[in-house]
């Protein structure tokens, strides 16, 4: 059920929302400060284009520093590609087979406005990245 629901966001929104991470990363990829945010962004495109199955769950061993991070990703990057998942939530919710896709599209809109310090995991472990 995961890889049909997976097939359909992919044709649907998943291709496009990979397409504004891929893009964001490699912009914020162009300066070495950057870098880390770009790495973040390429994890969230992966997640972006295949999203069933799997979730995020916070890093406890992340501190300060991605706190600051996450400010800066928020001014960078975070703020237009939540608006990109508004805008397409939205418009998946207009009809009734896009429902599901719509909430899926307003549950990665976290993870976009603050992804340091968080982790993605497969949904049958997701606890599986906080023991150590």
């Amino acid at each position: 059920m995961k890889t049909l629901l997976n097939i359909i966001w992919l044709v649907l929104s998943g291709f496009w929302l990979f397409l504004g991470y891929l893009l964001a990363g490699v912009l914020l990829c162009v300066t070495i400060i950057g870098i880390p945010f770009g790495i973040a962004a390429f994890r969230i495109a992966v997640y972006a284009l295949w999203p069933f199955g799997r979730t995020t769950v916070e890093r406890r061993d992340a501190g300060a520093p991605s706190c600051v991070g996450n400010v800066l990703w928020l001014v960078l990057a975070g703020w237009w590609l939540a608006l990109a998942h508004i805008t397409t939530g939205i418009a998946l919710c207009l009809t009734i087979i896009g429902i599901p896709f719509g909430v899926a599209n307003f549950k990665l809109i976290p993870v976009s406005l603050l992804p340091l310090g968080r982790e993605i995991v497969r949904t049958d472990e997701p606890f599986g990245a906080r023991v150590a």
